[in-house]
Parts: C-alpha cells; sequence; structure tokens
C-alpha cells in the first residue's frame, strides 16, 4: 500500500480527480468553496493562454488555408471569364475586318460598275514566300476566263486570271516577272509607264515601273494606276505606289520601284472583274 502512495501515477490522478472535482463544484458563482477555484485556477492561467493562443493560431490558419482556396476558385473562374471575352473580342474584329472589305467591295464595285464580281478563295498556292501565282476556287462554270483582272476588296490590282478549268482558275500576279500592266503615273503632268515582275524584286513582294516618260518627274509617294490601255485591265486600279527611283548611266533606263497595293503576303480573298458589256457580233467580252 505504501508503494502505492509513493507512485508518480497515483498521486497525478489524485491530484487530477481533485482539481475536477473543485472545477466542477464551483461552477456555481454561489458556492462558498469558490476560492478554492481561485486558488486552483491563478497557477493554471497560463496554460490555458497557452492553448488559448495555440487554438487561434490554428483556427486562423485553418481559416487562411479556406481563403486560399476561395481565391484559388475565384481565380479560376476570372480566367475563364478573360478567355470568353478575348474570344468574343477576336469573334468582334473577325466580324469588323469583314465588314470593312465589303464596304470597300461595294465601293470597287460602286467605280466600276461595267464589272461583276466575283468573289474567290485562294486554295493553292505555288511554292515561294509570295503569292506570284496561286490558285482560286472559281472557274469556268463561274463565267470566268483567261486575262479577267483579279482585285482586293481594297481597290488593289492583284493580277489575271492565266488559265482556268471547271472549278478553279490560276491568276497570275504582277510581282511575277511574266506579268506587265499598262499603267499611269498619277498627279499633275503624268504619264504612261508599264508595270512589270522582275525576278529579283518578286522575292521582296515589289515590282518595277519602266518606260517613264522623260518629261515625267517620278517621286517617292507617286501612286500608280491601271491606264485602261492593253484591253485586259480597266482604268483606275490601283496599282501601287513608288517607294524609289533608281537612275542607270543613261536617262531612259531609268525605273522606279513599285511597293503594290495589295499585300501578297496576307492574301486570304480576292475578286475577278468580269464584264458585264458582250460584242454582240463576236461573243467576246469588251474590257
Amino acid at each position: 500500500m505504501l508503494r502505492l502512495f509513493r507512485s508518480k501515477r497515483f498521486l497525478i490522478s489524485i491530484i487530477t480527480i481533485f482539481i475536477l472535482i473543485i472545477m466542477g463544484v464551483s461552477v456555481n458563482k454561489n458556492s462558498k468553496i469558490n476560492w478554492l477555484n481561485n486558488i486552483v485556477s491563478v497557477p493554471f492561467t497560463p496554460v490555458q493562454a497557452f492553448f488559448s493562443t495555440i487554438g487561434q493560431r490554428i483556427g486562423d490558419g485553418l481559416s487562411f488555408f479556406q481563403d486560399i482556396d476561395s481565391v484559388r476558385k475565384e481565380n479560376d473562374a476570372l480566367k475563364l471569364r478573360v478567355n470568353e471575352l478575348e474570344k468574343e473580342n477576336r469573334e468582334l474584329s473577325s466580324f469588323k475586318t469583314k465588314n470593312e472589305e465589303l464596304r470597300l467591295a461595294l465601293n470597287l464595285k460602286a467605280q466600276f460598275d461595267d464589272y461583276e464580281f466575283k468573289g474567290a478563295n485562294i486554295v493553292a498556292v505555288d511554292p515561294g514566300n509570295w503569292f506570284n501565282i496561286f490558285k482560286i476556287d472559281i472557274g469556268s462554270r463561274d463565267g470566268i476566263k483567261a486575262d479577267f483582272p483579279v482585285v482586293t476588296s481594297s481597290k488593289g490590282l492583284v493580277g489575271r486570271i492565266m488559265s482556268t478549268d471547271l472549278t478553279s482558275s490560276k491568276v497570275l500576279t504582277i510581282i511575277d516577272e511574266d506579268s506587265a500592266v499598262a499603267s499611269w503615273i498619277s498627279k499633275t503632268g503624268g504619264g504612261h509607264a508599264v508595270v512589270r515582275g522582275d525576278i529579283q524584286l518578286k522575292e521582296q513582294g515589289l515590282c518595277r515601273l519602266d518606260y517613264i516618260p522623260l518629261d515625267v518627274d517620278v517621286e517617292v509617294g507617286d501612286v500608280i494606276e491601271t491606264s485602261g490601255l492593253g484591253g485586259i485591265y480597266p482604268k483606275g486600279i490601283m496599282v501601287g505606289k513608288v517607294i524609289e527611283v533608281r537612275k542607270t548611266n543613261s536617262e531612259m533606263n531609268r525605273y522606279a520601284i513599285i511597293e503594290p497595293a495589295a499585300d501578297f503576303k496576307r492574301l486570304e480573298e480576292v475578286y475577278v472583274l468580269k464584264s458585264r458589256i458582250e460584242n454582240t457580233e463576236t461573243g467576246s467580252v469588251k474590257k
């Protein structure tokens, strides 16, 4: 029995039971032994404060992780909304571009009332960096024939129909070395000249202006248009602008570098000009 009283576990158990009894009795504020509760609680106050602080910090930590999860979900929702808005913006930009192309096409139709405009998509391109020869998705069944002019919606000259089959046509552009366009230097005191493709300039998407009249002062920025001569292109289609004038030893051999109005690296759609005026005697189309 004496050994039992000396046991640390026994003593701790007795003390714990005693403290619990005192705490239970002292719950009643009118209890006469509240002084015992004070005696017991005062030494344990720092311990209670410690565990209270620990509990509060654990609660704060759990709340922090809950806030992180909430922020993550909100961030995912915002990302989804941003993606939706970006998609809508791309669609609106596409519609705007399409509307602008249609508006320009209507202006082009108003300028060339004698021509019917046939829209076409580019479906194949010859190897190379530039569209010097390409295929479109309309052909002879659409009334398309060789030498019909081809333009962009913004009145820029692309070239002419090179050949056709039933459902498609090949287009020869003005930057190809086999192309020649009777042109007009559109300025006061302007004159006739010829825009031709050049095998070296083609790689830069450019062409050249040859046979410039001696009395015409060609300058950078001058606009070059089709002259209407030659029986293929109607008058007034913009060919491009002069970006450089080059002179050789002979004044007769001077020429200018032309940047085409059509962007041959970004062509997707073109318009073929089909004349409405038929020659009743021969059945051929007048240009």
